[in-house]
C-alpha cells in the first residue's frame, strides 16, 4: 500500500513552496486547491451548482467563479462558507481518491489547506505533515502573495485551526521561518524519511 502524506498548514505558511520541492524530488503531489480551481473554471463541474446556489453574480462573464467576490462573501458569512464547502469538498475528494490510484512515486503528497478542519481525508492518509511558521510571517506572506489586507488574512485564519492545534495533530512538522534554502533542506530530510517509511509493510505501522 502506498504511503500517503497529508500536507497542510495555515495560510501563508509555505504549503505551495514545499509542494513544489516535493515535486522536484519526483514525488506525486495532489493539490486540492488546484482541483478546486479546475472545478470552478469555464465548464467546470462545480459552476452550474454554484450558479444555482449563489446566483449569477458569482460567475464572471467568462463563465468562471468570481473568486474575489466569493471570498468576500464566505469570510463574512459563515453559513455561505459552509454551503460552498459542502458543494466543493465531495467533488474534490472524489477526484483525489481517483488520482491516488494513478500515482507512481514511492509515496504521495495530498496538499489540503483544511485537512485538519474537515476530517474528510482521514481514511486516505497515513501521516500528517504540517508546514508551520510564525503568525507574523503568515500574515506578511499572505498579504504579499495574494494581495490581501491584514484584516482579510486574519479573517481567513479564524476559520482555520490555530497554530497550536495544528501542531498537536501533526505527525511531522517543517518550520518555514527562514529562506527557501532552509525550507528545501527540511523537505529533502522529510523526503528521505518518507522513502524509508514507504518501504515499511502495513500502513498501520506508519502512524505515530
Amino acid at each position: 500500500m502506498t504511503l500517503v502524506v497529508g500536507l497542510t498548514g495555515g495560510i501563508g505558511c509555505g504549503k505551495s513552496s514545499a509542494c513544489k520541492i516535493f515535486t522536484e524530488l519526483g514525488i506525486d503531489v495532489i493539490d486540492t486547491d488546484q482541483i478546486s480551481h479546475e472545478l470552478t473554471q469555464y465548464n467546470g463541474a462545480a459552476i452550474p451548482v454554484i450558479r444555482s446556489q449563489f446566483g449569477e453574480e458569482y460567475i464572471t462573464i467568462d463563465g468562471v467563479l468570481d473568486r474575489v467576490r466569493m471570498r468576500r462573501l464566505v469570510f463574512t458569512d459563515s453559513n455561505c462558507r459552509v454551503k460552498l464547502e459542502a458543494l466543493l469538498h465531495p467533488l474534490i475528494l472524489e477526484i483525489v481518491t481517483k488520482r491516488i490510484l494513478h500515482c507512481k512515486s514511492p509515496y504521495v503528497i495530498i496538499a489540503v489547506p483544511l485537512l485538519l478542519e474537515t476530517n474528510d481525508y482521514g481514511h486516505l492518509i497515513n501521516r500528517i505533515l504540517v508546514i508551520d511558521c510564525d503568525e507574523r510571517l503568515q500574515i506578511m506572506r499572505a498579504m504579499t502573495r495574494s494581495h490581501l489586507s491584514a484584516e482579510e488574512v486574519k479573517a481567513i485564519m479564524t476559520v482555520q485551526l490555530n497554530r497550536k492545534q495544528r501542531l498537536e495533530k501533526a505527525d511531522d512538522i517543517i518550520v518555514n521561518n527562514d529562506d527557501m534554502y532552509c525550507l528545501r533542506e527540511q523537505v529533502v530530510c522529510m523526503h528521505r524519511n518518507y522513502i524509508d517509511l514507504s518501504s515499511s509493510t502495513g500502513s498501520s505501522k506508519l502512524k505515530k
